[in-house]
């Protein structure tokens, strides 16, 4: 028997949120249409305040913290990630197909269905503390932002980075999020040793267009903020300019990125955005409701990237995109981190790592 779910939402319900529909997942055999049959209860109705889409935390019974990757095109071979969807609602966010493997929407329950890892820490300390682990860097927020409004509450990613600092183990970390500064008392020793750094992602400096493609992210100006601490607590902070949007923010890179460079920024990214699956219809969504008047330059833009098509998923190429247009932001970007020398080179250490004593256990002897 297959379950038909009823996915739709009423737009007035979405207000404050990224995406402007909430269609099922492609798994999905069925799905609901909303429609006006004209059968409203007074002429005023569809004018009537609704109550606005509440955020739904949901246990993620998970046995296993550390993910692992084999991508060519990324550096980094395994990540952590607190929390499954992200309230920051980002259009863009390639991680919203994720949810259709949950049968939900890679919409709006994207960003209102959250599945959090309470025993985090718990599963971490057990796979680190495992024979034969091999220590690399860790990295956290490569898919969804550890550092979310729900992290203010439930402190997920504190306590992931408090055993992290106890097994001297190295980590990277990318958010949006002012919020990583709570956390600069660990942060700070852990980057002292060479154990900490961090990537602060600025899409615009323009508040308008943050607020409608990021929500509930933080302000341009307070992640700006959060790279002066971050580097005046001595954490080495890079800035990612990403994703870039033809037509949309792509003329803001130069400036971001001196932006970034003058609140202390070491180093510096970018990626161009991606449309797989699901993400292509809820950004074209997106679009035509914020962006009408430029939303098929947009997209023709896009494709001129993409061999023709809304995304081409082969290795190094998702991430830069392909034609005269990629090659162009390419060159621009390496043209800006040459100027502005964000080109830090370091790496964090792997050779402190130590599983800690237990309780119990008896002194090893020398």
């Amino acid at each position: 028997m297959t379950t038909v779910l009823n996915t739709t939402a009423d737009p007035r319900l979405l207000r404050g949120r990224g995406a402007v529909s909430n269609a099922v997942g492609r798994y999905e055999r069925y799905a609901r249409v909303l429609l006006d049959d004209g059968w409203s209860q007074s002429d005023t109705a569809e004018d009537e305040p609704l109550p606005p889409l509440k955020t739904e935390i949901i246990i993620d019974s998970t046995r296993t913290i550390i993910a692992r990757n084999q991508s060519p095109d990324i550096s980094f071979d395994r990540s952590i990630n607190p929390y499954r969807g992200c309230e920051h609602g980002c259009i863009y966010c390639f991680a919203r197909p994720t949810h259709a493997y949950l049968g939900m929407s890679p919409g709006a329950d994207f960003e209102s269905r959250l599945l959090v890892k309470p025993n985090a820490a718990e599963l971490l300390a057990k796979e680190l503390s495992a024979p034969g682990y091999i220590p690399k860097t860790i990295a956290i927020g490569t898919n969804t932002d550890p550092y979310q409004p729900i992290e203010k509450k439930l402190k997920i990613m504190r306590q992931v980075l408090e055993v992290l600092w106890e097994f001297k183990h190295p980590v990277g970390i990318i958010t949006k999020s002012p919020l990583i500064t709570r956390d600069i008392d660990i942060l700070g020793p852990m980057a002292e040793m060479g154990l900490a750094r961090a990537a602060l992602s600025i899409t615009t400096l323009d508040r308008k267009l943050a607020r409608q493609m990021e929500p509930r992210a933080g302000t341009p100006q307070r992640r700006l903020e959060a790279i002066r601490m971050l580097r005046e607590a001595g954490i080495p902070t890079a800035v990612m300019f990403a994703p870039i949007i033809p037509a949309l923010n792509d003329g803001e890179m130069e400036s971001v990125l001196k932006a970034a460079k003058d609140m202390g920024a070491t180093s510096a990214g970018y990626v161009l955005l991606r449309l797989p699956l699901e993400i292509k219809d809820l950004f074209k969504e997106w679009l035509e409701v914020n962006r009408p008047d430029t939303a098929k330059h947009v997209i023709s833009l896009i494709r001129q990237m993409r061999g023709g098509k809304d995304y081409d998923a082969e290795w190094t190429q998702r991430q830069r995109g392909t034609g005269p247009y990629a090659q162009m932001l390419a060159h621009r970007f390496r043209t800006a981190i040459r100027r502005l020398e964000l080109r830090d080179t370091s790496h964090l250490r792997s050779d402190l790592f130590a599983v800690p004593p237990k309780a119990g256990d008896q002194l090893k002897l020398f």
